[in-house]
């Protein structure tokens, strides 16, 4: 018998398809969104290989619990992840997210050293910091860089005297919480440091608005985050909070640096790249 598309066994199998395609192009896939995707499921194949017995503690731990697997499955964990990989798919240009990932990398390295020798914050491992919570910043900076860019073309009224009163009352504020939260360490180097490149990224904005929209994309997706890190006791803040609001604030304060690190790498290549040569006249 002859296959055609038309077939009872080919009819959902198209619908199926056509419903990807619609979904795709809904969400502004693109060619690179697959390579995106594919190193994202790597990473977190890798991690979970390399960091084998950590795997093994959260399997031991289900098996001793003795409850059902739809009790214990973790919706929010999965929400994120589904999240996080439609984010990132969404207008993806490797020209472009290469130096997102590599800024998110390095920014997350020095936050979590900061974090975690001034035990502000402590994993349930107790490295400081642990490796195999890196590779989730460049992750998360580039679903935050998604969402960004969807409030820049929904928020075009958003400028002048509302920025100005909204960028210092907000990041004002924010300034008056960290120093609040991380006064025990206030003589440690770090800290000092940390708060020396806040108030410097802060009373010199480059763009007010944009600073806006990246702190509060920031810190809307870094609630989830610290939501499931804290309640899970992956990781925990001295106070004890869960999480607490610092926390919080401080993922949209560390995407607003990462934003601005990215111009200052992209102004340090301009300089190394050739001049354009003038056209020799006919």
């Amino acid at each position: 018998m002859k296959l055609t598309t038309a077939s009872p066994f080919f009819r959902p199998l198209c619908r199926v398809f056509r419903a990807l395609d619609r979904l795709a192009t809904l969400l502004g896939w693109t060619e690179h969104s697959y390579y995106l995707m594919s190193a994202f499921v790597v990473t977190c194949c890798l991690i979970a290989l390399i960091w084998w017995p950590l795997y093994q503690e959260v399997l031991a731990y289900i098996r001793k619990t003795g409850l059902p697997w739809t009790v214990l499955i973790d919706w929010l964990l999965i929400g994120i992840w589904l999240a996080m990989s439609l984010l990132i798919m969404a207008g993806a240009d490797l020209r472009k997210d290469v130096l997102i990932v590599f800024v998110g990398l390095c920014g997350g390295l020095v936050i979590e050293s900061w974090g975690t020798q001034t035990e502000l914050w402590v994993y349930y491992t107790a490295e400081r910091p642990p490796l195999w919570i890196i590779p989730a910043w460049p992750v998360a900076s580039l679903s935050i860089d998604r969402i960004v860019r969807f409030l820049d073309r929904r928020v075009e009224r958003f400028e002048g005297r509302v920025v100005d009163v909204l960028y210092w009352a907000v990041f004002g504020a924010f300034m008056a919480l960290m120093l609040v939260f991380v006064w025990p360490t206030i003589t440690k180097s770090l800290t000092l440091a940390a708060l020396l490149l806040c108030m410097l990224l802060i009373i010199r904005p480059m763009d007010k608005r944009m600073m806006l929209l990246t702190f509060a994309a920031g810190a809307g997706f870094g609630y989830f985050l610290e939501l499931w890190g804290t309640t899970r006791l992956c990781w925990t803040y001295y106070t004890g909070e869960q999480p607490p609001l610092f926390a919080v604030l401080a993922h949209g304060m560390a995407a607003v640096a990462f934003w601005r690190s990215s111009l200052l790498v992209k102004l340090v290549l301009s300089w190394f790249r050739p001049a354009p040569q003038p056209m020799a006249a006919d």
